[in-house]
């Protein structure tokens, strides 16, 4: 039997408006369309590894708002364990997106209900989160809950993906319980301290990668986008995973495609490389498509992706 993955993380609506392109700062533009989505990291990583065949549950919190119901029942409807989520006063998370025609995407984020995720909710469910066979976070709930779940992790042996977005300083303590951390160029740029412009490349990700390493992670893959992604491993290897070529309209969730694709295929027992080559097909589908949790793929879709991607290889 598959030990489950299990999330801990953001639940949020997306409110997206869709225009000729971002908007500079001060700026007005006026838009194509909107329209409003499920979202929130956590709740994306949750529904893309359900979708993607693989047992998970969520630990997370909604408001009661109009929007919690909703927000709760799309996961249960995605097939996702929604037991540990949780009703609370107030409102619920919500992110607004400005998205361009090129798929580039700026996002505002209110964590509401996301916010009041607390270190004794990790204690409360501390049962469903032994059963785990990887843990998955991001950084749209407190730090406080997530260094709770890095001891907890840590002390069970159980290893934790964490996806630092939005990015910001982490406690040392909290960096040495990661097995993985998968920051994308800009959430790079800020947990190595380096110029907002500063590149992000492959030939300098490895730099990079064995800095975070040496603040305490075990593993590290930096998400280039169309770059590929670039992992170093404990056992010395580094790597770099192209990305695959695909008309890009909505970049929104794309790293918690990747993020979902690389955990169910890590512990389908698959080495990194060849798991970060799933997530990147993931990862590919998902941002052909708009929305958050829409845009992921199923199991079925992501092997006939791959089996076009090598039935073309082969005919070059």
């Amino acid at each position: 039997m598959r030990k489950p993955i299990v999330v801990v993380g953001s639940i949020n609506l997306d409110l997206v408006a869709t225009a000729e392109r971002v908007p500079l700062p001060g700026e007005t533009l006026t838009g194509r369309e909107f329209a409003t989505f499920h979202g929130g990291k956590g709740a994306n990583q949750a529904v893309a590894i359900s979708k993607l065949g693989y047992p998970v549950s969520m630990i997370g919190k909604v408001g009661d708002d109009t929007f919690g119901p909703g927000l709760k029942k799309s996961l249960r409807a995605a097939g996702v364990n929604v037991k540990a989520v949780t009703t609370v006063k107030g409102s619920s998370g919500v992110a607004v997106i400005n998205l361009g025609a090129d798929g580039q995407n700026c996002i505002v984020v209110v964590p509401g209900a996301n916010g009041r995720i607390l270190p004794e909710d990790i204690e409360k469910h501390a049962a469903l989160l032994r059963k785990a066979g990887m843990l998955l976070a991001q950084l749209e709930i407190p730090l406080p809950a997530l260094e709770t779940l890095g001891v907890f992790a840590h002390r069970q042996g159980i290893p934790l993906m964490l996806d630092p977005a939005p990015a910001r300083e982490l406690p040392g303590g909290l960096m040495q319980t990661i097995a993985w951390i998968t920051p994308n160029e800009s959430e790079t740029r800020i947990l190595c301290g380096l110029a907002p412009d500063a590149p992000v490349t492959p030939s300098n990700a490895a730099r990079y990668a064995e800095w975070l390493r040496a603040r305490g992670p075990q593993n590290v893959a930096i998400k280039m986008g169309a770059q590929g992604a670039f992992l170093s491993m404990a056992d010395g290897k580094q790597q770099i995973v192209p990305a695959f070529e695909v008309k890009a309209i909505d970049t929104t969730a794309a790293g918690d495609a990747f993020n979902a694709g690389f955990a169910v295929s890590l512990l389908s027992g698959k080495n990194p490389m060849e798991a970060a080559r799933y997530a990147a097909a993931v990862a590919a589908i998902s941002v052909t498509r708009k929305g958050a949790q829409p845009s992921m793929p199923t199991r079925q879709e992501v092997a006939r992706f791959l089996k076009a991607v090598g039935a073309t290889k082969s005919a070059r």
